[in-house]
């Protein structure tokens, strides 16, 4: 219980909760559309993405041993995830999967196998990250042009749910391409690369303030605002 100690507590309190606030509320106005949206897009429950951004941003900053380290979902791995649970047949038994993959995380955590992590090449990790990124970006296109007609979208480069392939979606997304999606896409990268470019030099607003959020409300709202003339 020395963790929860009165001298802890008043340090913590003093020295660093004015700045954790700052944080905590510019992380949970970020995490918050992106636990649900990793969630969405995952073809999980959206009470799954909340919980996991709970059990992130508390249960995980309580017993992490690292002062720097921000936990929560990771939109890397939502195809993965996706792809998981359409192979098992149902979000229960990825969940069962999830809970047997904690436990021999644990094991190996005892035993101390993370030194093995050591013989894996770092390029390795790394191209996996920015294949991930090609085929979310990729997969994207053609909801950023207007053209949701494969809502959930698959994985695979070749669909058998709809004859397509990744590159023929695109190709059939910028002929039919709607004006309003376009517009709000264009518009919310713009935003989105300035308002980092802004929040870089220290601007009080922009640093507060977190980029995505702004993003999202800003798409939101020139959604409703093409709705009648250019509909998204």
């Amino acid at each position: 219980m020395a963790f929860f100690s009165k001298q802890r507590f008043d340090y913590y309190r003093d020295s660093l909760l004015q700045h954790d606030l700052k944080s905590g509320i510019s992380v949970f106005l970020v995490a918050l559309p992106l636990c649900l949206g990793i969630a969405l897009a995952s073809g999980a429950p959206l009470f799954a993405g909340l919980l996991a951004g709970i059990v992130a941003g508390l249960v995980v900053s309580l017993l992490s041993g690292s002062h720097v380290s921000v936990s929560g979902p990771a939109a890397g791995l939502t195809v993965i995830v996706a792809q998981a649970i359409t192979d098992l047949g149902s979000f229960e038994i990825f969940l069962l999967a999830v809970v047997l993959a904690g436990v021999l995380q644990i094991g190996l955590g005892l035993i101390k196998a993370g030194r093995l992590g050591s013989y894996f090449p770092e390029s390795v990790i790394r191209g996996m990250l920015v294949a991930i990124g090609i085929v979310i970006i990729l997969k994207q296109i053609p909801h950023a042009l207007g053209d949701d007609r494969d809502y959930e979208g698959e994985f695979e480069f070749f669909q058998i749910a709809d004859g397509e392939n990744t590159l023929s979606e695109i190709v059939r997304a910028v002929a039919n391409f709607s004006p309003g999606a376009l517009t709000i896409s264009l518009l919310s990268i713009g935003v989105l690369l300035a308002w980092e470019k802004l929040a870089s030099k220290g601007k009080g607003f922009f640093k507060l303030f977190p980029s995505g959020l702004a993003v999202v409300l800003l798409g939101v709202g020139l959604n409703e605002l093409f709705r009648v003339s250019m509909p998204a």
